[in-house]
């Protein structure tokens, strides 16, 4: 089996996972994805919401239009080319449910998220992206340890894969009131944008070599100056 057929394979036993509903973790399994085999950008969330739960498309609430907002901001054309190049995960596949108060989303459980972890880590085993976009803190404690978000969030860390943490887009967070961190997050969303162009390159050069039969979709250079720094 191929990988891309592996990857379908996999995707496709993901949906119809429901062990957190035999475990009376959640009353109702929705797991929710979305990505194509050769993505090159792969995103990391926590979980899905009460509208994910629903359309069963990661981030489709208002979460996820500010998120595509950040990425045009970054350099992608629009919200339909980031999503086509971006394989759209999550710690948690289902909907965690809403707190108590119903102020908002239930932080996803360990014993769910540890459910789910061979989920995540067989999609990265047959991706290999070359970016991952880590998004909220417990995405961003997963693969970098745990850490505030402003001393994360502006840099990039690693190499293969690049992975780049950004702020949860949701309206209910107060990090973005602070100026400083709304600097922060522009110089991450530069570094996405430079790493945007830097594939797009790469697939130029390669349609070169094959006499130019394929052309890279145009790329806005991003205006933000970008913080550095690798693990």
């Amino acid at each position: 089996m191929g990988g891309r057929e592996e990857l379908l394979f996999l995707q496709a036993a993901c949906r119809a996972c429901h062990i957190c509903v035999d475990q009376a973790i959640i009353p109702e399994a929705n797991p929710t994805f979305e990505g194509r085999w050769g993505a090159p950008f792969f995103l990391v969330g926590q979980a899905p919401g009460p509208v994910e739960r629903v359309s069963r498309r990661p981030f489709s609430g208002r979460a996820g239009k500010e998120l595509d907002r950040w990425m045009v901001r970054a350099g992608f054309e629009n919200a339909e080319e980031f999503r086509r190049l971006t394989y759209i995960a999550a710690l948690m596949r289902c909907f965690p449910g809403r707190n108590r108060a119903g102020s908002g989303d239930l932080k996803p459980p360990p014993p769910a998220i540890a459910n789910c972890a061979h989920w995540l880590e067989a999609e990265l085993r047959l991706t290999k992206p070359k970016v991952m976009i880590l998004v909220g803190q417990l995405a961003i404690a997963r693969f970098l340890g745990p850490g505030r978000l402003e001393d994360g969030v502006g840099h990039r860390f690693g190499d293969r894969p690049v992975m780049i943490p950004l702020p949860h887009p949701s309206g209910q967070s107060r990090w973005l009131n602070d100026p400083a961190n709304r600097e922060r997050l522009a110089a991450a969303l530069g570094l996405l944008g430079e790493l945007r162009m830097s594939l797009a390159r790469t697939t130029r050069s390669r349609s070169n070599s094959d006499g130019g039969s394929r052309q890279p979709p145009r790329v806005r250079r991003a205006t933000t100056t970008a913080m550095r720094r690798k693990a």
